[in-house]
């Protein structure tokens, strides 16, 4: 299984895959849950981020479980997707951006594989944040659908779960931000530290607070998404076939050496 789809708020069923099964991976950090199932028959994995039923917060995501699965599954592409405030005023409710770069303003998740020890110490480098075969593939995808969508955006990503203050979204905004979001952050970090080809197809569902004319909530951003969820697997199943076998970028390319083997839950641990 070489490509998976992380489905954010919104995006709780893989909806384009057949003979799909439920797989329970034992790592590290813990057990992580995706469904497995064949599109055009290639095996592809989906993983709901939050939860089927959207219980998990943004702060609360087993980030490190969920992409050490993935890469014990021998997954090489990411293809991920979250629901984002927009600052830029050219990024509209509806529109989709395929990001090009972040902004990091967590302050209590686990950003890393390598903490020392047994892991040593690692220092990734990001000067290309996403991996850019898959962004240019889902930018041509996306122009062959007559979709809207943008060529990069910095996605800035906040603690949650609650949403930004308008102070604060003018601070991201000076500072370059383009989208506010509350899960990217260690996500794309850690698909790198890994080796993973990673992308990001943020769906604009609001205006960011002080822009937005009205208050915000959860219950409008998830009637956008579902407005426009079938936009995006749409846009997924006109990718995936597009994806080489071969990859042809750098994302392999990192100073991280782990072992990974698979483990599923019920296995008797060493």
């Amino acid at each position: 299984m070489r490509i998976a789809i992380i489905g954010g708020s919104g995006i709780y069923e893989p909806g384009i895959l057949s003979q799909v099964r439920e797989e329970r991976v034992v790592t590290p950090y813990g057990i992580a849950v995706l469904k497995v199932g064949t599109y055009q028959g290639e095996e592809i994995g989906f993983m709901p981020r939050h939860g089927e039923q959207h219980t998990l917060p943004p702060h609360r995501v087993n980030y490190q479980a969920n992409i050490w699965a993935l890469k014990t599954l021998k997954v090489e592409r990411v293809i991920a997707t979250g629901a984002v405030g927009a600052l830029n005023p050219r990024f509209e409710p509806g529109h989709l951006v395929i990001v090009d770069d972040f902004l990091d303003f967590t302050k209590r998740r686990t950003y890393t594989f390598f903490e020392g020890g047994e892991t040593g110490v690692v220092h990734t480098d990001f000067s290309i944040p996403y991996c850019p075969e898959l962004r240019r593939l889902l930018l041509e995808a996306a122009r062959e659908l007559g979709m809207v969508a943008h060529d990069g955006g910095v996605y800035a990503c906040t603690e949650g779960p609650r949403f930004e203050t308008p102070a604060e979204i003018r601070m991201i905004r000076q500072l370059g931000g383009d989208l506010v979001g509350m899960t990217n952050v260690p996500e794309v970090v850690l698909a790198r530290e890994l080796g993973l080809c990673y992308s990001l197809v943020a769906m604009v569902t609001n205006m960011a607070a002080g822009i937005a004319k009205h208050t915000l909530s959860h219950e409008e951003v998830l009637q956008v998404m579902a407005a426009n969820r079938e936009k995006l697997r749409r846009l997924i199943m006109h990718t995936l076939p597009r994806i080489p076998k071969k990859r042809d970028c750098p994302c392999s390319h990192t100073p991280a050496r782990v072992e990974v083997r698979p483990r599923w839950e019920g296995e008797r641990q060493p």
